[in-house]
This record gives C-alpha cells, sequence and structure tokens, in this order.
C-alpha cells in the first residue's frame, strides 16, 4: 500500500529552480535511499514534505496515504504521520525534555483519538523506550538538545521518531557527524522501529549508513532530478566510482 507519492513536482527558492520534476513512490514497509552531492536537493526535498515554509511548491502532487497535503501546516502534517529528523537538531533552552515529548506525543494522539498520557505514566513511558533506544535518563532531564553532543542529539531525534510513532520517516543525513560506535547505536534505533506499517526515507550522502540500515531502494538526486534509481548495488556503485559517471550518463 502507498504511504507517500511525489509526481512531477517543481519547487523553486528565490526564484531559483531547487527541484525539477522529481517523482517518487513510497510504500508500507519499505526504506528508500536518497544520495546525492552537496546542492542536489535533497533537503529542500525532506523540508517540501514537512512543510516548512518558503518550501511550497511551484507544481506538482503531493499525497500522503492518499491526501493531497500540499497545503497542510507543519504540524498537521506531523500529526498524520509524517517525521523529520533534522541534520541539525536545533537547541532549545529551558524547554524540558520530557515535557517536550509528552506535548508531541499527546498531540498525535489526540489527532488519532486517543487517550493522552498523564505526566506520570509519560514518564514511564519515555524511560521504557529511551531504554531501548540507549537514551540515558540523565538526557531526559535537560532542556531540548542542550548540552548534547552530536550523538546524543541523533539519539534523541530517534527515540522523538520512536514514541511518535510515524507512518513516514525522513531521515536527513542522520549519520552527520556520528562516529562509528554512534553511528550503529542510532542505526539500531532506526532498525529496532521499522515494520511493515510504515516507512523510512534515509537522505544521505555516503554507503556506510546502509551498511547499518539496508535499503529496499537507492535514487540518485542530481540538479534537482533523480538520475537513476537501482537497490543496494547502487548505493556501493556510487562508494566505489562517485557520481560523476551517473551524472554523465544522465
Amino acid at each position: 500500500m502507498s504511504i507517500l507519492k511525489i509526481k512531477n513536482v517543481h519547487l523553486k527558492i528565490e526564484n531559483k529552480p531547487i527541484l525539477k520534476g522529481i517523482s517518487l513512490s513510497v510504500n508500507k514497509g519499505e526504506i528508500h535511499a536518497v544520495m546525492g552531492p552537496n546542492g542536489s536537493g535533497k533537503s529542500t526535498l525532506s523540508y517540501m514534505l514537512a512543510g516548512r515554509e518558503g518550501y511550497e511548491l511551484e507544481s506538482g502532487e503531493v499525497k500522503f496515504e492518499n491526501k493531497d497535503i500540499t497545503s497542510f501546516l507543519p504540524n498537521e502534517r506531523a500529526n498524520a504521520g509524517l517525521f523529520l529528523a533534522f541534520q541539525y537538531p536545533v537547541e532549545l533552552p529551558g524547554v524540558s525534555s520530557v515535557n517536550f515529548l509528552r506535548e508531541a506525543v499527546n498531540s498525535r494522539r489526540k489527532y488519532l483519538g486517543k487517550e493522552e498520557f498523564n505526566h506520570l505514566n509519560f514518564v514511564k513511558e519515555v524511560r521504557k523506550v529511551a531504554d531501548e533506544m540507549f537514551v540515558k535518563d540523565e538526557m531526559l532531564k535537560r532542556s531540548v538538545n542542550v548540552g548534547f553532543s552530536g550523538g546524543e542529539k541523533k539519539r534523541f531525534e530517534i527515540l522523538q521518531m520512536a514514541l511518535l510513532q510515524p507512518v513516514l520517516s525522513i531521515l536527513d543525513e542522520t549519520d552527520s557527524g556520528l562516529d562509528i560506535d554512534a553511528l550503529k547505536i542510532v542505526s539500531h534505533g532506526v532498525n529496532k522501529y521499522k515494520n511493515n506499517d510504515n516507512a523510512i526515507i534515509l537522505i544521505t550522502h555516503y554507503q556506510r549508513l546502509l551498511d547499518y540500515i539496508v535499503p529496499d531502494f537507492v535514487h540518485i538526486l542530481v540538479d534537482g532530478e533523480i538520475k537513476r534509481s537501482g537497490g543496494p548495488e547502487l548505493a556501493k556503485y556510487v562508494e566505489k566510482n562517485g557520481y560523476a559517471g551517473i551524472i554523465n550518463a544522465a
């Protein structure tokens, strides 16, 4: 069953074309990796899907679970089950990590018609999930991302994903700035969350992430267009040969 359908999407920023006719279909149970050189439009694609202001479509269609979400606000997309993990998670001084997580989770539960967590029950729930995601209890006592290392920020993002249970998760360069140990921990969290009722889009520069989170499909995005799609072997080809061969062939 299709979760996401992108059809002939064009997007400009400051009158400069960034996405130039992208089409992509993501089904339940699938992991898609989007790779490409700097400036190819990978992060723009993620921001467009999440509904970031200034990233509205010029033309094209985006359907999420058969609903046209182009007019949805970011919080409406999040409540509907779309999650974006940022390449550079921001710090929120003075905002309790536990309270931040509870408000986000309760907003989605309310949207789904489920009972909201009270503080005590949520603390029990978040500690259980945090332990599974290798997030230390001490991190939950701090303000959001304040004083976190790069690896801790990424683990906190994956904890959010595990608690929110989105239908589609878009991970924008989750491997950026991670050493090998942190990469393994983050990948473990992603793999533990993944099931046949959801889907993941991985946006990355490097094949190494795909050693730990194995994609079903790999798409090479160059200059705002998907130039080639294939299986995991395509990522290995890019790792060995770079993007030049694909760009020249296209």
